[in-house]
């Protein structure tokens, strides 16, 4: 069994703008989290929100991709293709990430397939998706890589991107335009934004990140235009401290 420490804990506490739910829910409870496989799309937060979720769920967890990933610093890797060694490994950990080591220190996906990681594990996290890391995207024939079995895909998009032009906030900006009628040049509203996210429809709920750069208003904008479409949503502010 292959597992791989990477150095320098990090603690994943939330902190939360609730500009859309009331009270204090962990993230995990706002996004009715079930057992199984998640995928995590979009830009603005993807790996943030994979570290939260592992921190905050009761049972063992799967950290994982189906296109690229850096290892999560503190959390075990395992790199194997034996079903056994994840059980024990899970058995010592309660979270470990998974995957294939790539170029650049970076993890391709795991040789084991998702859903034989999801008979190990109670919850297997993919993250699904790149985004150049920029806030926006919009997604190219081939993406997202949504594993076969996936009980529940999430969105994320960085609300940083709202107010600024197309061609500097979205990854494929030219997708983006052809979706929504904008230009390369034009400012990215919340609506815009929602438009892009509608045209798509490939996520069951959207997480509104960075929420502490826009105006609640900006936010409310963004999670109505959802909403009449018939998405979910929620408005945050993902964040984690180094211990």
């Amino acid at each position: 069994m292959q597992i791989i420490y990477n150095g320098g804990m990090r603690s994943s506490r939330p902190t939360v703008n609730m500009a859309v739910l009331g009270g204090f829910m962990k993230i995990c409870e706002q996004l009715h989290m079930i057992k199984g496989i998640t995928a995590v799309i979009g830009s603005g937060g993807k790996t943030t929100l994979l570290r939260i979720l592992a921190e905050e769920l009761s049972g063992t967890v799967i950290l994982t991709t189906s296109t690229h990933i850096l290892p999560f610093a503190g959390i075990p890797l395992l790199v194997t293709d034996d079903i056994e060694q994840v059980r024990r490994a899970l058995a010592l950990h309660r979270v470990i990430c998974m995957g294939t080591p790539a170029a650049e220190g970076k993890l391709t996906a795991p040789a084991l397939s998702f859903s034989v990681l999801a008979d190990a594990a109670d919850y297997v996290i993919v993250e699904a998706d790149g985004s150049k890391r920029l806030p926006l995207k919009a997604h190219a024939s081939h993406e997202p890589v949504i594993p076969e079995n996936t009980r529940k895909t999430v969105c994320v998009v960085g609300a940083s991107g709202f107010g600024k032009p197309v061609k500097q906030a979205v990854h494929r900006p030219e997708l983006f335009c052809a979706r929504t009628g904008a230009h390369m040049s034009g400012i990215v509203t919340p609506e815009l934004a929602a438009q892009g996210i509608i045209a798509e429809h490939l996520a069951d709920i959207v997480v509104l990140n960075q929420a502490e750069t826009v105006s609640t208003e900006i936010a409310k904008r963004f999670t109505e235009a959802l909403k009449s479409s018939g998405f979910a949503v929620i408005c945050t502010t993902l964040n984690h401290t180094l211990e």
